[in-house]
């Protein structure tokens, strides 16, 4: 009755000729690893699933990470019709055929319908369009499956009538369970005493990617075939069944933290080629986009700051563009976002003016608000002289006047001392012009030698 997949018995009949990855597929919830946040005990989804009150749904992540495999479960756990098709080949004809089956199932079965599509960002306008008055009747169920941010790849008529679940790459201990649980229930695996030694060059090589760490077992198998058991899979027999090399990240160890520590230092000392590397380095080895993203954030107002004011701007847009396309789009953005920063004129005269005035309150946790900056929005307070004295600067030439901004006894303290490089030079001069003779902004300024990130 598939219109569009195999049969159960053909699918039984060639089960040991499948991949491993498609052999190892689990079919109920309850073996379903990983996404605990999405379908984890207690979820809305979950939730829905028991009490058979699914809704559309569209389901967003990586390669590998489940999302055709949660669809089919979910179809199982329903026992609704579960048709899958995918939007590369699949076009507006299959999408009628669809909805005329869900139509029979729904009258003469009183059974729900499950279409799940795969690469659901591929389908142009129409084909959603078509999708529409039947998800939002409940025809049937779409599911939806995309590697791409579905605010930008799916209409939005469509993709308000569905729940977005975002499915981050497995972790370090999916993975190995994954694969745990394929060399002991898998058929063909299970008797041919399997060994891994070496977990870190496998997950390393997976990077968050189910599906490729079964592929990777499946071929260091295929070159092990002549060895005698027990067969061992270690680093060299991965990097051969891979062909590419293990570099080892371990995100919580300190590797991870020297490689951003390299990465930092480059950008601080102005070397955009340095930079480039030490951010491959940790792309190469999977490391998140965002996390690289927010350094930068950081790294512009704290090294650069306001000799040049935009590289703040183009590290937050460089997060935001970083988060809404993904890897491996986002490798490019970043190494924009880098360059630039490592180029830019260097100041961080603004972070040192917070650390300043963050140890002055510190030191004089006394001092009180001066009268004539206080607010007075009741008669009492301007009784009480509340805001007397104050002088509007717009009121005056350049939108300036030289009165007192800070308590008493911190009267001509300065602790923003701009440096004289690229647009904080200007800065530097225009306040050595404005407060001359009552602060005193020193020369050639230089940040504090610090051992910091």
């Amino acid at each position: 009755m598939d219109l569009f997949s195999q049969t159960e018995e053909k699918k039984s009949q060639d089960s040991t000729q499948a991949p491993l990855a498609e052999r190892c597929r689990p079919r109920r919830l309850r073996d379903f690893v990983g996404h605990e946040e999405i379908i984890g005990p207690g979820t809305p989804l979950r939730e829905s699933i028991k009490l058979n009150r699914l809704k559309s749904l569209i389901l967003w992540g990586p390669p590998g990470v489940g999302k055709t495999t949660l669809a089919r479960i979910i179809a199982n756990e329903v026992q609704a019709d579960f048709i899958g098709i995918s939007a590369v080949a699949a076009g507006v004809k299959e999408i009628r055929q669809t909805i005329d089956r869900a139509k029979k199932n729904r009258r003469h079965f009183n059974k729900s319908t499950i279409l799940f599509i795969d690469e659901i960002h591929r389908f142009n306008k129409a084909q959603q369009d078509a999708l529409l008055h039947v998800v939002e009747d409940g025809t049937l169920v779409l599911i939806g499956a995309t590697t791409e941010n579905p605010s930008f790849e799916v209409n939005s008529p469509l993709l308000s009538r569905c729940q977005v679940y975002q499915m981050k790459p497995l972790q370090e201990q999916h993975i190995q369970q994954i694969v745990e649980q394929a060399l002991t229930r898998d058929a063909l695996l299970k008797s041919r005493q399997i060994e891994i030694t070496d977990w870190p060059a496998l997950i390393t090589l997976a990077g968050g990617d189910a599906r490729r760490a079964l592929n990777t077992i499946e071929k260091a198998l295929d070159l092990l075939e002549d060895v005698s058991p027990p067969l061992k899979l270690d680093a060299r027999v991965f990097e051969k069944a891979a062909q590419q090399k293990i570099l080892y990240y371990d995100k919580s160890g300190e590797f991870h933290y020297d490689l951003i520590s390299a990465f930092i230092k480059s950008v601080r000392g102005s070397d955009p080629d340095a930079a480039l590397y030490w951010m491959s380095r940790m792309l190469a080895a999977g490391e998140d986009p965002k996390f690289i993203a927010r350094r930068m954030i950081i790294l512009a107002s704290e090294d650069i700051g306001n000799a040049d004011p935009q590289a703040l701007t183009l590290a937050v847009s460089c997060f935001t563009a970083a988060s809404y396309i993904g890897m491996p789009e986002a490798q490019i953005v970043l190494a924009q976002a880098a360059t630039y920063l490592a180029s830019a004129p260097k100041s961080n005269a603004s972070y040192l003016g917070l650390r300043a005035a963050l140890q002055e309150v510190k030191d004089h946790p006394e001092v009180q608000t001066p009268l004539h900056l206080r607010n007075a929005p009741t008669h009492l307070m301007k009784k009480l002289d509340y805001g007397k004295g104050y002088r509007y600067p717009h009121d005056s030439e350049n939108h300036f006047i030289p009165q007192k901004y800070l308590p008493e006894p911190l009267q001509g303290h300065v602790y923003y001392q701009p440096s004289s490089e690229g647009a904080e030079q200007s800065i530097r001069q225009r306040l050595k012009e404005l407060w001359r003779g009552v602060k005193s902004y020193k020369e050639n300024t230089k940040g504090e030698n610090e051992n910091h990130e």
